[in-house]
């Protein structure tokens, strides 16, 4: 009870006001202090740099451009000593989209490696979706791609599989609409292959590994890129398999398999011929069979008209007999001949 009496008497009109122009102070100078960074102003003024508090740092605020990231950079830009460096380009390039830092950095790389490389520039290439800071170390240090394995096939029918390391360099004036590493690849690979391809045969590829890059490097792959190519070397060279050996043999298979499909269908024709002819026969017989069952009526209209006699009828039969006679005794030889075989004799009992 002691402590609610308390809280009541202490609890006054003038104490709410007290309160509420407390919290309201609090929150203006919240508010005061986020439009207006002092702090980042007086960083920025004791690092050299001239930024006014309300003609940028508040403007920026009001533009919803955080001011730290410019001032950050404009800072770095300071001290490393470029002077065409200002506050407006830093906040345009980032309202651009860009990365107002890594523009910085890489102009810094740059003063430092004397390469002509100017805000505008850098601030484009950052825009076209390129590291522009990568690309000036790129410049400075020479990058090495690893190929992947290059299958090419020599004139002799011989796999040969090579690998190489390109040395590049990035071209700052082709960074913007250059083409990438990939074709970089593609076109070192399309080199090797044309190069191996024209080879009299493998062994001499594997002798003057050193042709293909001076082959590849004359021919000029880096233009239309955003890289110079330093050097192309030949990592390694193996032997493949014997592709043009193993290309004849499916051709001489495929040539047997022709020549058997054309060996059966002839002997398909063959039988159906042979068939054909079985059938001839038989209709030849057919008709012989039924010209001599006529010459039983040609015999008997010859005695009635008297053009054949008895005696030459008799005569005819003989004839006709002494045919047969002979027919059954030659099939009779040659069944024997058949059975019992002259060449082949008994072996008799050693004695």
């Amino acid at each position: 009870m002691n402590l609610f009496f308390l809280l009541q008497t202490a609890v006054t009109p003038d104490t709410i006001f007290l309160l509420g122009t407390i919290a309201a102070i609090i929150l203006l100078l919240f508010v005061f202090f986020y439009f207006v960074p002092i702090g980042l102003w007086i960083t920025a003024l004791f690092s050299g740099v001239r930024i006014g508090i309300f003609s940028d740092l508040v403007a920026m605020r009001l533009r919803k451009v955080p001011p730290g990231p410019i001032v950050k950079a404009a800072i770095t830009a300071t001290k490393a000593g470029l002077k065409d460096v200002e506050i407006g380009m830093l906040e345009a390039h980032y309202l651009a989209g860009g990365n107002v830092q890594r523009v910085v950095n890489a102009l810094i790389s740059a003063d430092k490696a004397n390469i002509a490389l100017g805000f505008e520039r850098a601030a484009a290439i950052d825009l076209a979706g390129r590291d522009v800071f990568e690309a000036v170390q790129i410049s400075v240090n020479p990058k090495v791609i690893n190929t992947p394995v290059i299958t090419a096939l020599a004139k002799d029918g011989i796999q040969v599989k090579a690998t190489a390391r390109v040395t590049v360099r990035a071209n700052l004036d082709r960074l913007v609409g250059g083409a990438t590493e990939e074709t970089v690849l593609a076109r070192v690979g399309e080199g090797i292959v044309s190069t191996v391809g024209s080879s009299t045969d493998h062994k001499a590829v594997l002798e003057n590994p050193d042709q293909i890059t001076k082959t590849v490097l004359d021919k000029g792959l880096d233009s239309g890129t955003a890289f110079d190519i330093l050097s192309i070397d030949i990592a390694d060279v193996d032997v493949g398999e014997n592709i043009g050996a193993k290309l004849q043999t499916d051709q001489a298979s495929a040539d047997l398999q022709v020549a058997r499909a054309r060996a059966e269908e002839r002997r398909a024709m063959a039988v159906a011929v042979e068939q054909e002819n079985r059938a001839k026969i038989e209709e030849m017989q057919a008709r012989v069979v039924e010209a001599e069952a006529e010459i039983p009526k040609a015999i008997a209209e010859a005695f009635r008209s008297g053009r054949l006699g008895v005696m030459d009828y008799y005569n005819m039969k003989n004839v006709m007999s002494d045919t047969d006679m002979r027919e059954s005794i030659a099939k009779g030889s040659e069944s024997k001949k058949d059975v019992h075989d002259p060449s082949q004799k008994k072996p008799g009992r050693s004695k």
